[in-house]
């Protein structure tokens, strides 16, 4: 009997030591293949786990007014990514940190979950913020997280000129709306190459980075913007549409000598700093994007081309009843107009009725001709991203003397506050009209420049436009729009008001409008020229005067624009304000 015990206890010592010789030799085995023969490759794969091909950001150029005032400009900060196959407890991780970066909880969580080996959690973090975030990292322990450097890109100027100026994307910089869009390519430069060693917890390796190619900056722009004039015209347009509660509105300021646009207004509007709030409505440019019907802010032209033709003078009467039958249409005057009027009193007193028994004897051909020289119908600018080109048809397609006469007084074709301001730019700059623009240089990195040469040509002679300029000075000192007169320089525009055309129905509504007034100042040498619309005001001044007219609601602000504009121009005042 202990002769067998012994042999069954020994079987067992010898089982054993067989599993244990097992084990150490298929550890021994498994260390042979990694320290001997598959060394090299195990080597070479845990260096490609750490090794990564990453892009490096070029900065972005900057974006100045016309005095070198910064419009928008790159910092650079922080974005938290992570590694979610690294990350532990992701609800945990997501709880610490999401309050401190303002990042949703249940979207961080998500991202976490993830089975990607990359993703972001939070960009352009301010530096304090990811000091904060590192922070919490460090006390909680967290793995699978890191940070990286990125440009972050800011308007110092917050809300100013912000449809004009535009937005970045968040996620690569590239420019989506506005300025922003139209130069990217000058703006963005060119990415670098780098390659980059991390450790497990996504930190770089010091000492283990390659710099395979820099980074090019960008080009700086410089707008032709004067930062003081878009501040004031901001200010006013806003003091207009809340007195008159208005939809919205634009302003367009012109020196007409150099087709630089000095201030562009769209209201309501946004502040790219900050798109926590950011209402996709706010970001159009109204100033380029929407289109009216500029009702009898087209007159000057009609004015104009009659004039150019030899057809009538300023003193040439016509009668002008109450009302006028075209083809079956009635057009109509506002007020009690005299039965004769010269073209000089149309003018002023704005007669629909006179102006249309002009455009009779110009004629439809005629009549359409000088409406497309003066640049109706096409984009009037190269600087800008989604202009409109407004609506002017072929004359073929016109419904004979009714769109005529449509046309005469500013029905029947659209144009936005730019294309109507440039064609005032052409009356008060002797008849040539420059391209407008917005862009005033370009600076390269090394410091080169190309500054911008606008095309130009010539609409009407001189005479002609000095010709109309008298008349449209008649406007505000006798007229319709005196309310847009200035104490100490002479002033020439033209109201405008036309029913807002309801696209659902298909007609015109009988009480919201398309307010106007467009100015040039002073008017005997024009400096600028201002043109101020507001979308569907409302409301009426103490005497009873409805805002929903040109002359009480976008009158007033041209004035304010126009005197702020010639001061900060230094223009020097022609009359005594005291009187």
């Amino acid at each position: 009997m202990k002769s067998s015990q012994f042999r069954l206890g020994d079987l067992r010592v010898v089982a054993l030591g067989l599993v244990f010789i097992l084990a150490w030799g298929a550890i021994g085995y498994r260390l042979f293949r990694v320290q001997g023969a598959n060394a090299a490759e195990l080597a070479q794969r845990g260096f490609d786990q750490r090794l990564r091909h990453e892009e490096i950001e070029a900065k972005r150029g900057t974006i100045y007014d016309r005095d070198g005032v910064e419009l928008a400009v790159t910092i650079y900060g922080s974005s938290l990514a992570a590694d979610p196959s690294l990350v532990e407890e992701p609800a945990r991780a997501a709880a610490a940190l999401a309050p401190v970066v303002g990042a949703d909880y249940v979207e961080m969580v998500s991202r976490l979950e993830g089975d990607g080996r990359f993703v972001y959690l939070a960009r352009g973090l301010e530096h304090d913020v990811a000091e904060a975030a590192k922070q919490v990292i460090e006390d909680e322990d967290l793995v699978g997280f890191m940070f990286e450097e990125e440009p972050l890109r800011i308007y110092p100027s917050g809300a100013l000129a912000a449809p004009v100026i535009g937005l970045t994307r968040l996620d690569d910089g590239s420019g989506v709306e506005g300025i922003e869009a139209v130069m990217d390519t000058e703006l963005a430069g060119r990415p670098g190459k780098r390659i980059v060693e991390r450790d497990s917890a996504g930190r770089a390796i010091p000492q283990a980075e390659f710099l395979l190619e820099p980074s090019v900056p960008g080009s700086d722009v410089v707008l032709t913007l004067d930062r003081e004039l878009q501040y004031a015209a901001e200010r006013s347009l806003q003091a207009g549409i809340d007195r008159t509660g208005a939809e919205g509105g634009a302003i367009v300021a012109i020196d007409p000598a150099t087709g630089e646009i000095l201030a562009m207004v769209s209201l309501p509007s946004f502040d790219g700093s900050d798109r926590s709030q950011l209402d996709p409505s706010t970001i159009r440019n109204r100033a380029i994007s929407d289109e009216f019907e500029p009702g009898s802010t087209l007159k000057a032209v009609t004015v104009a081309a009659a004039l150019e033709e030899g057809i009538v003078r300023p003193d040439t009467p016509f009668e002008t009843p109450r009302e006028i039958d075209i083809s079956g249409e009635t057009y109509s005057d506002h007020g009690h107009n005299p039965p004769v009027m010269t073209v000089a009193d149309i003018v002023a007193k704005s007669s629909n009725v006179g102006t249309i028994k002009i455009q009779q004897r110009l004629g439809n051909e005629a009549h359409y001709r000088y409406l497309d020289a003066f640049g109706l119908g096409r984009t009037a600018s190269i600087d800008f991203q989604g202009e409109a080109t407004g609506r002017l048809d072929h004359v073929t397609d016109w419904c004979g003397p009714a769109c005529g006469a449509s046309a005469a007084i500013g029905y029947g074709v659209g144009a936005t506050p730019l294309q109507m301001a440039e064609i005032y730019a052409t009356l008060a700059n002797d008849g040539k009209w420059v391209e407008p623009h917005i862009v005033r240089e370009i600076i390269a990195p090394d410091g080169s420049s190309v500054v911008t040469e606008p095309r130009s040509r010539e609409v009407v002679s001189p005479d002609t436009a000095r010709t109309v300029r008298s008349m449209l000075r008649g406007v505000v000192e006798r007229g319709t729009g005196w309310r847009a007169a200035l104490d100490e320089f002479p002033v020439g525009g033209k109201t405008g008001t036309s029913n807002k055309f309801d696209v659902e129905t298909g007609e015109y509504s009988e009480t919201d409008t398309i307010a106007w007034f467009i100015g040039i100042a002073p008017i005997d040498d024009p400096a600028i020229v201002v043109a101020v619309v507001l979308d569907t005001p409302t409301g009426e001044l103490p005497d009873g005067t409805e805002l929903k007219f040109g002359g009480a609601s976008s009158a007033p602000i041209f004035a304010e624009v126009a005197d702020t504009a010639l001061r900060q121009l230094g223009v020097a005042p022609t009359h005594d304000a005291n009187g």
